[in-house]
């Protein structure tokens, strides 16, 4: 019998793409469950066939009915189907490691419950992990940018993708540039908060070496920390803990999409070109390749550096012209914030992907990234601070005044985006509305009073109607001047909100670390620990917080580098939209024989001769 199921979200098909157009709560048939790429082969009640999106689908039982109380998506039950192969054990332990990621939580919550409880856990020993896993998306927009409807539900790097990623390794052949008469006008583009119904992330995190076992006692307690080949120093500066920066910095210009295709020409895709400026070679990269990029920096620094989300993935309207240079601003500056970070920039998986030269060298560097041991909370083994160990209660009083920064700042940033956004949908809607009303109120009074036929009123009815014109032009100029200005300001205040949305994890991290730490006499009491074990994790957890103290140093020369460059350019911006509103034509009118309305749009006066 065929397979049945049923459609979760609307979605509408890009033309000449063999998609089929779908609208939820409509019952396909699956022609073909493994097209590969996230993507399925099924048919509709009219008999016209497409590819649609795995997860905007959910299997039913064989009798075709809705299976509400365990209804499991394609990509869902593809992953089950593949765990049952292996041992009953393997089995429950990956299940219980999977773990769903919601777009509209507060992050700050848990770190805000955890505070009121002075820092007591009530989870046992190990009961805690490491909570540099569950960033992903924390900082999921809000509507200032949902203007792209459904993200793709990401399904995290499965096990059985290797074959996956080596053909869609897309030569020149494949690659096409993009131009403006490809780009497709679907009328399906999902609006306001559909973002919200999209399927919820699962990342299996016995994948991500560190992340499967227990949390922060994999670094404190372990016996003899391996010797890594790779090294972060920690040096005291000026302002304290920070990194050691290079001696040379450099950045990646990420320009010229280019339309490709797989899979004989059925799917396309969007492929960017990477160009570091400290080499001038350049490479190529779709969109998944930012985002394998992005869990792995995620995996091996999250539990010691904010790593923000990348753009959201979405399927509906990603050819529009709109939406990809959107996302080409976005990944271009997420790809400068880790170009600035001195340990991001420098590590290997990140030169990595700059810098590969063929697809054998692609396949052999991403294959040792997945495989790499130091990360999750043992990324904090390779770091060298340059100075004694700290005292537990000034690493509680750091880690505390980290808290509340980042909290503080978090609420500040969110208003600010709010505000902003309210005042970009009144310069783009009523505001030019109602300049455009008094413009055209004023050219039809000057058109009621040219009917008088009396004569001497030529010079008035032609400065009221330059007026009305003016106020017209007025419009254009409100709704335009936010693209100018108010655009990057919201853009540097979202960047930040997705910083912000990784602390708490970060900080939940050192919380559960001097828990642990704070409970250690009890073990050495026990004999559950050596005295000596108790000394390694006192170090171990001070190193922790010299990391956490240089890690704040660098965001904070990056705010204030930041909010100064944006703000300027607001407020530059500013002035000269006020400059060139007040520098309209004058209208000037005679009233009568004694006077004349002067300079209308700075101040009116009426001057009697």
């Amino acid at each position: 019998m065929a397979t049945k199921a049923r459609v979760m979200y609307d979605f509408a098909a890009e033309p000449g793409n063999n998609e089929l157009t779908v609208n939820e709560g409509e019952i396909i048939t699956i022609t073909n469950p493994d097209v590969g790429g996230g993507w399925l082969e099924g048919r509709n009640i009219k008999g016209e066939r497409g590819l649609v999106p795995t997860d905007y689908v959910e299997i039913l039982p064989s009798d075709g009915k809705d299976q509400f109380s365990c209804g499991n998506s394609v990509a869902d039950q593809a992953f089950l189907d593949s765990l049952s192969a292996s041992t009953t054990q393997a089995s429950s332990s990956a299940a219980s490691s999977n773990h769903q990621v919601g777009s509209g939580n507060d992050p700050w919550s848990a770190w805000s419950a955890s505070k009121s409880g002075n820092w007591e856990s009530s989870e046992g020993w190990g009961a805690k992990p490491d909570g540099a896993g569950a960033q992903r998306n924390t900082n999921t927009p809000d509507n200032w940018d949902t203007a792209f409807g459904h993200p793709q539900a990401y399904q995290g790097p499965a096990t059985g993708d290797d074959d996956d990623w080596d053909e869609d390794w897309d030569g020149p052949k494949s690659s096409s540039y993009f131009k403006d008469s490809e780009s497709a006008d679907t009328g399906g583009v999902q609006r306001g908060n559909s973002r919200a119904s999209a399927s919820s992330m699962k990342i299996p995190l016995n994948k991500f070496p560190g992340f499967a076992k227990p949390g922060t006692e994999q670094y404190l307690l372990a016996k003899q920390l391996a010797k890594p080949k790779e090294k972060i120093p920690i040096i005291v500066g000026d302002y304290g803990p920070m990194w050691v920066y290079p001696t040379s910095t450099f950045d990646c210009v990420v320009a010229d999409p280019r339309k490709g295709s797989k899979m004989y020409g059925l799917k396309s895709y969007i492929e960017y070109q990477l160009t570091p400026t400290n080499t001038n070679r350049s490479v190529n990269h779709r969109y998944k390749h930012f985002d394998w990029l992005y869990e792995r920096l995620l995996v091996k620094f999250g539990s010691a550096i904010p790593i923000p989300s990348l753009p959201d993935k979405q399927v509906t309207g990603r050819f529009e012209e709109e939406f990809i240079k959107m996302r080409m601003e976005r990944l271009q500056s997420w790809m400068t914030r880790m170009c600035r970070h001195p340990v991001i920039s420098e590590s290997e998986v990140f030169q990595q992907f700059l810098n590969f030269r063929d697809e054998k060298e692609w396949k052999t560097g991403k294959r040792k990234a997945e495989r790499d041991e130091l990360a999750g909370v043992m990324i904090f083994s390779t770091m060298e601070p340059e100075a004694p160990d700290l005292d537990l209660v000034e690493i509680e009083q750091k880690c505390e005044a980290v808290g509340k920064f980042t909290k503080a700042m978090d609420d500040g940033v969110k208003e600010l985006l709010t505000v902003g956004q309210e005042h970009w949908k009144r310069c783009t809607g009523p505001l030019p509305k109602e300049y455009q009303k008094i413009g055209k109120a004023l050219q039809s009074l000057a058109t009621v009073f040219s009917s008088s036929g009396y004569q001497g009123e030529t010079d008035l009815n032609d400065a009221i109607t330059e007026a009305g014109k003016t106020y017209e032009e007025i419009a254009s100029l409100v709704a335009e001047q936010p693209k100018k200005d108010l655009h990057f300001l919201m853009e540097c205040n979202h960047e930040y909100k997705g910083f912000l949305g990784c602390f708490p994890d970060i900080i939940g991290t050192h919380k559960g670390a001097l828990e642990k730490v704070k409970e250690s006499d009890k073990l050495v009491a026990t004999s559950k620990i050596t005295p000596q074990d108790k000394q390694n994790m006192v170090k171990r957890v001070s190193t922790m917080s010299y990391a956490l103290q240089a890690e704040m140093n660098h965001f904070h020369s990056n705010r204030i580098y930041d909010y100064n460059s944006v703000i300027r350019l607001y407020l530059e911006q500013q002035v000269q939209f006020y400059e060139t509103v007040s520098g309209r034509p004058r209208a000037f009118c005679m009233c009568s024989r004694r006077g004349f309305l002067v300079n209308h749009f700075d101040h009116v006066k009426l001057i009697c001769l």
